[in-house]
């Protein structure tokens, strides 16, 4: 039995769970969020709980489960408390500036990188080195955080790029000179 699909998912006062069919639809105080769970997987609301159930023992099924259970406590929790991604830049000149709700990077290429947030998505920024993704989607937030990182990865030589706070960067070492030169 699943250990993750088993735990009953808490939820909090203001936040209204509806199940129709295999659609799960979670409306909280930062927005609504709405998604079609696969497989055969039961979702039931009791009270101020929502438990996940599998049908069966088969592959499919136990594979699943763990998963739906994870889906639904994380759109629970990002319509009552969000999530947040945060990035740091590193690299002489590299800097971020917000204008409007729009993103400018400024990272050793030629032109500055506008990134307009989808809906649902905002951006801080502090200072210049650091930027926060926002928003009440795991999926999104992760997926605009990953592409503002591969706008320029964290270098091995010098550590320079973007890069995930508290991530660390393997470091090698630079060109040696030549052995045995006089």
């Amino acid at each position: 039995m699943s250990r993750i699909g088993r735990k009953p998912i808490v939820v909090p006062s203001g936040v209204k769970v509806d199940v129709s069919g295999r659609t799960v639809t979670v409306t909280g105080p930062k927005g609504t969020l709405k998604r079609d769970l696969p497989g055969a997987i039961v979702v039931a609301v009791s009270g101020d709980s929502v438990n996940v159930t599998r049908p069966s023992d088969s592959k499919t099924d136990r594979s699943l489960h763990g998963l739906c259970r994870t889906l639904v406590a994380n759109m629970v929790e990002g319509v009552s408390t969000g999530f947040r991604k945060n990035l740091e830049i590193n690299g002489v000149g590299y800097r971020a500036a917000k204008s409007g709700n729009k993103l400018t990077l400024a990272l050793g290429y030629s032109h500055p990188i506008e990134i307009v947030p989808p809906a649902g998505i905002s951006f801080e920024v502090d200072g210049q080195t650091k930027v926060s993704v926002i928003g009440y989607d795991k999926e999104a937030v992760g997926q605009i955080a990953a592409e503002i990182r591969s706008l320029r990865k964290p270098e091995p030589y010098k550590g320079k790029g973007i890069k995930y706070e508290g991530e660390t960067v393997r470091r090698k070492a630079g060109k040696a000179g030549k052995v045995g030169a006089k």
